[in-house]
């Protein structure tokens, strides 16, 4: 008889049913961590430039346009008002921009809703890049390999070469939006 008892008391249990999962809240967007509200990412890049940046998830831009802000001045000081004073401002109101539409880009990927036009680089490598090479030039400013300000007059040089690297990416993107509708 102790034998039955023992065995009875051994034999699993059945686990009782789980109960439902709540209903989802209702609303536009299903709840996600990647929302971010684009008018709090303005007002912080308006307070300090990058803040909105580093808001929205992308602290590498937040450093570039944060240093870029602060080479200007620097430029500004040490070689001369012109162009460098110009940055300044476009700096700024740039960095506000973009961290309205980096937060929208957000939201609309976050929601899956319609495809977003928008380049998949919002935290690419190129504003490493841009960081590398900002503070490789201030290095070698500082360490007396290169004089900043003796090259002062030859500033357009980066007007034409930026001018050059867009219309060659425009005909670029003509040629091959061509290509593809050949068979």
């Amino acid at each position: 008889m102790t034998d039955d008892l023992v065995a009875a008391e051994e034999k699993p249990q059945p686990i009782p049913p789980m109960p439902p999962l709540p209903a989802p809240p209702a609303g536009p967007f299903p709840p996600t961590r990647t929302q971010k509200a684009p008018g709090l990412a303005l007002l912080l890049s308006v307070i300090f430039p990058g803040i909105g940046q580093v808001y929205n998830g992308q602290p590498a831009k937040a450093l570039v346009f944060f240093f870029g802000l602060v080479g200007s001045i620097y430029a500004t000081a040490e070689i001369g008002p012109f162009p460098f004073a110009f940055l300044i401002p476009f700096l700024y109101l740039y960095n506000i921009l973009d961290a309205y539409r980096s937060a929208d880009v957000l939201n609309a990927r976050a929601a899956g809703g319609a495809a977003v036009a928008e380049e998949d680089a919002l935290e690419s490598p190129a504003w490493g890049g841009g960081l590398v090479l900002l503070g490789l030039l201030l290095l070698l400013n500082n360490l007396g390999y290169l004089n900043l300000a003796a090259l002062r007059d030859y500033w357009p040089v980066l007007l034409i070469v930026t001018g050059g690297v867009l219309l060659y990416g425009s005909v670029r993107r003509r040629k091959d939006a061509g290509d593809a509708g050949r068979p």
